[in-house]
C-alpha cells in the first residue's frame, strides 16, 4: 500500500512554489527546471500535487501569503461597514497596503497570470477567474450592506476591482505610485454619492 503524501513536506513545497513563481513568473512554467531549483524532482511534485496547474493554483492560494487574506482578516477586525463613508475608508485601506512594498512583489504576478489566461484559457483561465471572483466577493457583501440589490452589489463590486486592477497597473510598469494614489481618490470620488444614494450615507 503506497505511503500517504506528508502534509508538512507538500506545504514546504507549496511555500518554495511560490516563492519561485512570483521570483520566475508563469511564462514558459515548467516542472523540472522548477524541481531542479527546488532541489527536489518533477515526479515528486506531480506525487504531491497530481498536475502542474493545482500546483501553481494551490501556491498561489496560500492562505497565509496572499494579500486578500490580509484584507479579509482587517475587515473582521474592523467595526462593521454600515454606511458609504466607512465603506471608502476600507477601501482606501486596501488600496494603501497593495502599493506597501511587500505586496508590489505579487502584483506582477496577478497581471501576468490575466495574460497566460487569455493565451491559455483552458490552463490558466480558472485562476484568474477564481482571482477576480474572491476579489468581488470580499466587496459584494458590503455593497449589500448599503442596501443594493444583489445584483446592483454584484456589478458595483466587479466595476470596483476591475477599475483598481486597471489602476494598479500603470505604476507597476512607471513607478508613479502617486499620480496612482490620486486617480484612485478621484475614482472613489466618483463612486462614493452612488453608495451615499444606496442609502449608506453616514457622517
Amino acid at each position: 500500500m503506497p505511503r500517504p503524501p506528508d502534509p508538512a513536506k507538500r506545504l514546504e513545497l507549496l511555500d518554495r512554489v511560490r516563492e519561485y513563481v512570483v521570483r520566475n513568473g508563469l511564462a514558459g512554467l515548467s516542472l523540472r527546471p522548477m524541481a531542479r531549483a527546488l532541489g527536489t524532482s518533477d515526479r515528486m511534485l506531480l506525487y504531491y500535487f497530481g498536475t502542474k496547474e493545482r500546483l501553481v493554483a494551490e501556491a498561489l492560494a496560500l492562505d497565509e501569503q496572499r494579500p486578500l487574506f490580509r484584507f479579509e482578516s482587517l475587515l473582521a477586525r474592523l467595526a462593521p461597514v454600515h454606511d458609504a463613508a466607512a465603506l471608502r475608508r476600507f477601501v482606501e485601506e486596501v488600496w494603501r497596503q497593495l502599493g506597501q512594498p511587500d505586496r508590489r512583489a505579487m502584483l506582477p504576478l496577478y497581471f501576468e497570470l490575466m495574460a497566460v489566461s487569455l493565451m491559455d484559457p483552458d490552463r490558466y483561465g480558472p485562476l484568474f477567474r477564481n482571482l477576480l471572483a474572491e476579489w468581488s466577493g470580499l466587496f459584494t457583501p458590503l455593497f449589500l450592506g448599503l442596501g443594493m440589490s444583489e445584483e446592483e452589489a454584484r456589478d458595483e463590486a466587479t466595476l470596483l476591482v476591475g477599475s483598481a486592477f486597471g489602476l494598479l497597473f500603470a505604476p507597476l510598469a512607471d513607478g508613479e505610485w502617486r499620480r496612482a494614489d490620486t486617480a484612485f481618490r478621484l475614482l472613489l470620488d466618483r463612486f462614493e454619492p452612488r453608495w451615499r444614494a444606496c442609502g449608506g450615507a453616514g457622517t
